[in-house]
């Protein structure tokens, strides 16, 4: 079974994130993608099962299965739910478009513990290298004050929004060092207040909506069965052998072409 193969034909969903994704993007950044990949029922039938993510074919690309993407999803985890929100979308099909219907199942008062919780062990890689170093890797306290601003959004109104908008400037003087570490701790600290004060008077419910996710699942896979033949399923064999160095075609970006890295 060639894992990239699943990327490659059966992606049900991809977008840009990092940077691209959340208005951050500089002359040097990444284009990272990720990705959900639905694979063909009758695969689960042998012993070898597909597997839950597939790292590439193309550089910076990631992508999920799709039953490992809901569960992540419905923990809240945090890098699953933005990936969902980006304002940055490559390829969508129906199927794809019925995960993006269900994007506020996944929202819950999860959210308040999953982003906190990620939050604090980047603060400690943080405090680590300002003890050692006498300074932070700046880069990574602008995407940690990003995250924070994106938590506590989504707790005061139910919705997330990755995209930072009129905050791009600030965060990016951030980034080059411009802004001293104990504002930046002392701006870190008042967000994580705000979202404490935010989970108690939030809209999103206290659990994520399983059963709703759930059927979306079940009825996805059954209709994959269906439409798996013994002929088709000889070709989806094949095709999972096929060439893993493939080329991956160009994806287009708000109508500006990203060519392969």
């Amino acid at each position: 079974m060639d894992p990239q193969a699943l990327v490659r034909d059966h992606t049900i969903y991809s977008c840009v994130m990092g940077s691209r994704a959340f208005g951050l993007a500089t002359d040097t950044s990444d284009t990272d993608r990720r990705g959900v990949f639905l694979a063909p029922t009758p695969l689960f039938w042998r012993f070898e099962k597909p597997p839950t993510h597939v790292e590439g074919p193309a550089e910076e690309q990631f992508s999920w299965e799709l039953e490992r993407f809901c569960e992540l999803a419905l923990r809240a985890n945090p890098n699953i739910l933005e990936c969902l929100h980006s304002p940055v979308v490559e390829h969508v099909d129906d199927t794809g478009r019925e995960l993006l219907a269900l994007r506020e199942a996944f929202l819950s008062l999860r959210v308040h513990e999953t982003f906190t919780r990620y939050a604090l062990g980047q603060r400690k890689k943080l405090d680590a290298d300002v003890r050692q170093y006498g300074a932070p890797r700046w880069k990574h306290a602008m995407h940690l004050l990003r995250l924070l601003m994106s938590a506590r959004d989504l707790l005061l109104t139910g919705e997330l929004t990755i995209d930072v908008g009129d905050q791009r400037a600030p965060l990016l003087a951030v980034k080059r060092g411009e802004v001293p570490w104990p504002r930046v701790e002392t701006w870190m600290t008042r967000l994580a207040m705000e979202s404490d004060d935010a989970a108690d008077r939030s809209p999103l419910p206290a659990e994520p909506d399983h059963s709703r996710v759930e059927d979306f699942l079940v009825r996805t896979r059954r209709a994959s069965a269906l439409r798996s033949t013994p002929e088709t399923f000889r070709t989806a064999s094949e095709t999972l052998q096929s060439d893993p160095d493939d080329e991956r075609v160009q994806g287009v970006v708000r109508g500006r072409s990203l060519g392969q890295r």
